[in-house]
């Protein structure tokens, strides 16, 4: 098993047996595991952190309508099928942790339509590891109780990054 396996097997029985988890006790009583992208080497990326940008607040919106604040800390240039894309990522108070909220082509189809996240940590010496097969549903993919923010457009690409998690379906809870 690999360690995104096991992250992954984690995460289920988080979602199946925690009290915290996301989803409501009758999502859970037949829930056996999130749906995931198989796992895509090309999709591990080892970055430099750009710090040209406008270390500005900015207000995201989120999925209940309420914003919050989050600051544009830098951003990461890479290519996915041939095409250059560029993410902004943002600080909600650690320098060292950044916040990755995404949109893609898969979004709404294959994934959340809202979009995903990654949360990342920057190293000691300024890089970043971006692997998108640790792309997450936010919490208000499972139910409408959570508030989470949606990626702004400037973090909407158009590419498909098909690595992840899928999109969950409530009736899906116990289809395996």
């Amino acid at each position: 098993m690999s360690e995104l396996d096991d992250f992954r097997s984690a995460k289920d029985a988080f979602f199946r047996d925690n009290s915290q988890s996301p989803l409501t006790p009758s999502q859970r009583v037949h829930f056996s595991g999130l749906r995931y992208f198989p796992e895509v080497a090309g999709m591990r990326l080892q970055l430099t952190l750009d710090p040209n940008v406008e270390h500005a607040a900015i207000e995201m919106d989120t999925s209940t309508g309420e914003r919050q604040r989050h600051t544009r800390a830098a951003k990461i240039h890479f290519e996915v099928e041939g095409r250059q894309c560029v993410l902004y990522l943002y600080s909600r108070g650690r320098p060292e942790r950044l916040f990755l909220p995404f949109r893609d082509t898969t979004s709404g189809k294959e994934t959340y339509g809202a979009g995903r996240y990654l949360d990342l940590t920057v190293s000691p010496g300024g890089g970043l590891l971006v692997d998108f097969n640790y792309a997450y549903n936010p919490y208000c993919a499972y139910n409408d109780r959570w508030t989470c923010p949606i990626p702004p457009v400037e973090n909407w690409l158009q590419v498909a990054i098909r690595a992840g998690e899928l999109a969950f379906h409530a009736d899906e809870a116990h289809a395996g």
